[in-house]
């Protein structure tokens, strides 16, 4: 029987312990390691001390070069069943010469948010505007949406990105697939294992700093939320971790304010599982924010915005509380910090939620069954969705062109 190979091309190499998109990486890896495909994974970044060392998965690695025919070569010797790219950026740059290599091989994009609902947020945000759906037709949502439908399949981890993609932009379903975090169970010999609500003290924030809207969640926290929420909790210190923090955020650090800049956590879910609350006033984004799924699977109740935990919790109650006006979103953290009851029910929801609608045997088996339905219907599958053929022909193709001219430039 013939090896099914996947070939994951990344914008970077994952780094699980960095970003939720690293972590999302590992778990659509150990999908595919699970049905036994040989997998190859190539990036043209560079490798950073907190790359996941994929050898040990026994996953090849290639590096790959930019704006170069030596990926025609390399992809063409391989001859993979599946292409997975990392984000819409890594379709425009490599998804054509898999096409013109391997004409055969399903591609599947894995979106990890909406770029363009993230970007029109953030702008909304930045002028003080009211956010409305016209904010999302710019240049990169022409762009994003482009990757989408020259893709044979796209991977949407939120249900509310799902519903924006069908409703206001008529993509249609049969080319999108709803694939969420995908979880362990949270049984109750783990919740036993878990730190009691007296054994947990402060509050914390966590996300990678790289990532805009977890900077402005920071400054946000040290101008609005903080300043009302230290009187209101005159012991507790509030602790802020983050891969990649730079001058500008290690800057904030005020011991005299409770307010501690932590810096990288080696493990979230080891960090998390001492503190009481997560505290995280997040103010635009778009996907599903992880630092959530670490609390839940911690057993750390938290406080957020609709934001910060859309698309989250379905019809279930929210683990703690979701508060956009800043004088509420405090009272209601108080709440959660001091009354054991309330925190332990919060704590209660958090482990539903996971099971419920994270839980990865719910949708690793169905993902790779529709896989392999789409790679053995692929002609009419992409019949059905002729425009993506449109968009692949020369005419629609000025990524592959200027492709090509820095490929002549550069000789």
């Amino acid at each position: 029987m013939k090896e099914k190979k996947v070939l994951f091309i990344g914008l970077v190499w994952p780094e699980p312990t960095s970003s939720a998109a690293g972590f999302r990486m590992m778990q659509l890896i150990e999908t595919f390691l699970a049905s036994s495909y040989q997998i190859t994974f190539a990036s043209a970044a560079a490798k950073s001390p907190y790359s996941a060392f994929l050898q040990s998965l026994g996953i090849h690695e290639q590096a790959i070069v930019l704006n170069s025919s030596s990926f025609d070569d390399f992809i063409k010797q391989l001859q993979p069943d599946i292409v997975v790219f990392d984000r819409f950026m890594v379709e425009e740059q490599y998804g054509w010469r898999v096409a013109q290599q391997c004409p055969n091989a399903l591609r599947v994009l894995d979106t990890e948010d909406l770029h363009f609902l993230r970007q029109a947020r953030q702008t909304s945000v930045k002028n003080k505007d009211d956010f409305s759906f016209q904010a999302l037709f710019t240049d990169t949502a022409k762009r994003e949406l482009a990757a989408i439908l020259r893709s044979d399949l796209s991977l949407i981890i939120s249900e509310s990105e799902m519903k924006i993609l069908i409703e206001e932009f008529r993509i249609s379903p049969d080319i999108l697939y709803y694939l969420p975090f995908l979880e362990k169970e949270i049984t109750p010999s783990e919740v036993v294992q878990w730190k009691a609500f007296k054994e947990r003290k402060n509050l914390l924030f966590i996300g990678n700093f790289i990532h805009e809207p977890n900077w402005h969640t920071v400054q946000y926290l040290k101008t609005q939320i903080w300043p009302q929420l230290r009187n209101m909790l005159p012991k507790a210190e509030l602790h802020i971790y983050g891969a990649y923090a730079t001058q500008k955020v290690l800057q904030l650090n005020n011991p005299k304010e409770r307010f501690l800049i932590k810096g990288r956590a080696e493990s979230a879910r080891v960090t998390m599982e001492n503190y009481r609350v997560l505290v995280a006033p997040i103010q635009f984004g778009a996907g599903v924010k992880g630092k959530f799924i670490d609390a839940m699977q911690t057993g750390t109740p938290s406080v957020t915005t609709t934001i910060g935990a859309e698309a989250m919790k379905g019809y279930l109650d929210w683990n703690g509380f979701i508060e956009d006006d800043p004088k509420t979103f405090c009272v209601k953290t108080v709440e959660l910090y001091e009354n054991k009851k309330i925190w332990y029910t919060a704590q209660e929801n958090g482990i539903r939620i996971i099971n419920e609608r994270y839980e990865k045997r719910k949708y690793q088996a169905d993902f790779m069954t529709n896989l392999s339905l789409l790679k053995v219907q692929i002609d009419k599958h992409r019949q059905q969705n002729f425009i993506s053929q449109i968009l692949l022909h020369h005419t629609m193709q000025s990524t592959k062109y200027m492709s090509l001219w820095i490929e002549e430039k550069n000789k």
